[in-house]
């Protein structure tokens, strides 16, 4: 589907007329979005609009990196848009042209659609042009990064990690399932960044001193998010790593319970061992009491491991 954007020298708005109904001589500018073109429409791309083969081919070929080229007069860029449910990201291909924007994505998208509406909304001194609706559309997919990120930065807080808390193999995946979509956003958000880098700090693009403060503050909000991804990878293994000290703590603990039974039997087993044997000549054994002074030294001999141990802290 192809849907056009027509923005008049008087600022009046139309919208869907066919691109080849345009008469560019009287209008200040337009926005034509492909939304899951078809082969036929794609190949606009090349006979209407004349774009770079190589443009076309990275419009054409799902996922490129989010990048920025630059072609006569004609400014291709590339970027990703976060689906919400499954952090996957969505490539939205932009060409920003003398009078024009063309945007191009295989999926239809909400934030290409809330541009498009805030566009048609806008009074008409605030209808700057199509580096407006551009920025528009930009600001709008950086808007969707922050719930994706501050949902794992919530779930990041709720875990237990005092020292009472019971290390468990669920928590442990949670935290590699958050790293693994805090990997998915980095991704996506760093190379975003560098690309505003490129674009504010570009001198190609015509009229862009203009609209400088704006992706400015795009800029600035990727350089939050990319921190606040950083600061939860982080965290992440600050968690990881507390769990895995807790249950190691915990097995030592456990180690060491179970060594100090064991020597404490040690001594009684061979004390046992030696009257089990079936010798004949054996002078305890025609004790009267023999019996009772085995048992009272191997319990007297117990209990003194026992307490030594315990004098050395071992049951701290």
């Amino acid at each position: 589907m192809i849907r056009t954007l027509i923005v008049m020298k008087n600022h009046e708005i139309y919208e869907n007329i066919p691109l080849q109904d345009i008469n560019r001589d009287e209008i200040s500018w337009f926005w034509a979005d492909f939304s899951e073109p078809t082969e036929a429409e794609s190949k606009l791309l090349e006979s209407y609009f004349q774009f770079h083969p190589l443009a076309i081919e990275d419009c054409l070929m799902f996922l490129q990196r989010p990048k920025m080229d630059h072609y006569s007069d004609v400014h291709f860029l590339v970027m990703h848009a976060l689906h919400e449910g499954t952090l996957q990201a969505d490539e939205v291909d932009m060409f920003i042209g003398r009078g024009y924007l063309v945007t191009f994505h295989l999926q239809p998208l909400k934030v290409i659609d809330e541009a498009w509406s805030k566009i048609g909304i806008m009074p008409p001194p605030q209808r700057y042009g199509y580096l407006q609706a551009a920025h528009l559309v930009i600001d709008k997919m950086v808007d969707y990064y922050f719930p994706a990120v501050y949902a794992i930065e919530d779930q990041l807080l709720e875990f237990d990690t005092s020292e009472d808390s019971h290390t468990n193999q669920n928590e442990l995946s949670q935290v590699f399932k958050m790293r693994t979509k805090l990997l998915k956003l980095r991704k996506t958000i760093v190379p975003m960044r560098d690309l505003l880098y490129r674009i504010i700090n570009s001198q190609r693009i015509e009229g862009l001193q203009e609209y400088l403060v704006f992706f400015t503050d795009i800029h600035d909000h990727l350089l939050k998010l990319s921190e606040m991804v950083d600061s939860n990878r982080d965290m992440t293994s600050d968690i990881r790593d507390h769990y895995m000290s807790l249950s190691s703590n915990r097995m030592n603990t456990i180690m060491k319970t179970l060594t100090v039974i064991t020597t404490i039997f040690m001594p009684l087993t061979f004390i046992a061992g030696i009257y089990g044997m079936n010798f004949d000549r054996m002078p305890e054994l025609s004790w009267p009491f023999g019996y009772f002074i085995v048992l009272g030294a191997m319990g007297c001999l117990g209990l003194g491991m026992f307490f030594w141990f315990k004098l050395k802290g071992w049951f701290k």
